[in-house]
């Protein structure tokens, strides 16, 4: 057994330590949460696009409805006592919270000091990319349920708005999908069935597949989009940065698409798939139907998606609920020196459903709309 004396003692200079005092890992605990924070951030694009409320103390969180009132000239004379109609009619809706979220990994010691570069940082960045497409993935499928649902205010003669569904194309091919012409009259479709539903136009938005969004830019000369002159990066970027009738659109690989995460080949599609794949790309969609271990949410299973191909909506059409944001935890003291090493922990609790219909749009191809899944209020099971 090794003897270690402590009649020779040097001055250390703890790096990871704040003002040389107390944990000699704080500021590398921080350094990891912001390499999760940036790895997070850069991939997730839903946490802005929807409603966000964060909560403690309970496992979920209900919104209210209020449907329309009606207005009369007053008869002289007569007492004021509200609507003899009982509108406005009042509705609600509740979004529970999934079970913990994690993303994790272990780091040896030894293995990070013979690394010749920053181990921790990379997998904190990678942590973070994991939760963020998982994120992104429930947020979108919540707005594409949301699109095929009736409104939650269905009193008799007050009932308002629901979900709306677009064809794209004609034919009953896939490749409908990635016709730029065929998409540009849609999203004008779309942006005019949310004017008539009274949907603001503040926070509208659209996301589609990255061959959807280079299929529009590609034809840009001729399809309509508002900031024809915008080039180079910043046009390539499908960050929101074009838009047609007032619909930013954005790109992403977390849509549902054809029963897909992002992306379909072969078939009908007209898509020819690029070699090396890898394993992650165009993978079929997870089961996300509430008797799935750890979701208290229906966010559909992927035959529910088999037709779905883009997503237009504003952002009240759906809502996440965050227990606990992203955050990452660090093994440290007698844990870190039994396994020399350390755990790696990104978590988050959150839950996502769709809250106003009338304000999402599912695009799809076919000649059947897809049909709606999780109807029942207030649980949406």
């Amino acid at each position: 057994m090794a003897h270690q004396s402590s009649d020779l003692t040097t001055s250390l200079t703890r790096q990871g330590q704040s003002n040389s005092a107390g944990d000699a890992r704080a500021l590398y605990l921080k350094l990891f949460s912001g390499e999760m924070f940036k790895g997070f951030q850069h991939e997730s694009i839903a946490r802005d696009m929807v409603m966000k409320r964060t909560f403690k103390n309970g496992k979920s969180l209900q919104f209210i409805y209020t449907g329309r009132t009606t207005a009369e000239f007053h008869t002289p004379g007569n007492s004021i006592l509200g609507n003899s109609d009982g509108a406005p009619p009042v509705a609600e809706k509740t979004i529970t919270c999934d079970d913990l979220l994690i993303s994790s990994a272990f780091v040896y010691e030894l293995d990070e000091t013979l690394a010749h570069f920053e181990l921790r940082g990379e997998i904190s960045k990678k942590i973070g990319y994991a939760l963020a497409e998982k994120y992104d993935r429930l947020i979108f499928r919540a707005v594409t349920k949301g699109a095929r649902q009736a409104s939650p205010v269905s009193k008799t003669n007050f009932k308002e708005p629901g979900g709306t569904q677009i064809r794209v194309g004609a034919t009953t091919n896939d490749s409908d999908a990635y016709n730029a012409g065929n998409l540009v009259n849609a999203f004008y479709d779309a942006a005019a069935a949310l004017d008539e539903k009274g949907v603001s136009s503040q926070g509208r938005c659209a996301v589609l597949n990255p061959r959807q969004y280079y299929s529009l830019i590609q034809d840009i000369g001729s399809n309509g989009l508002i900031n024809r002159d915008t080039q180079g990066t910043a046009l390539q970027s499908g960050n929101g940065i074009i838009e047609i009738a007032g619909i930013k659109i954005f790109k992403s690989m977390n849509i549902p698409f054809l029963a897909k995460h992002g992306v379909a080949y072969g078939g009908t599609t007209g898509e020819t798939s690029p070699s090396n794949l890898g394993d992650h790309v165009g993978t079929a969609l997870a089961d996300g139907r509430k008797s799935v271990t750890g979701l208290n949410n229906n966010y559909g299973n992927s035959t529910d998606f088999a037709k779905s191909c883009g997503l237009i909506f504003q952002k009240e059409a759906a809502a996440v609920v965050e227990a606990i944001g992203p955050q990452v935890q660090v093994t440290s003291g007698d844990v870190s020196v039994v396994y020399q090493g350390d755990v790696i922990l990104g978590r988050l609790a959150m839950g996502a459903d769709f809250l106003n219909p009338a304000a999402a749009v599912e695009l799809y191809v076919g000649a059947t709309a897809p049909s709606a899944f999780g109807t029942t209020y207030p649980e949406n099971g």
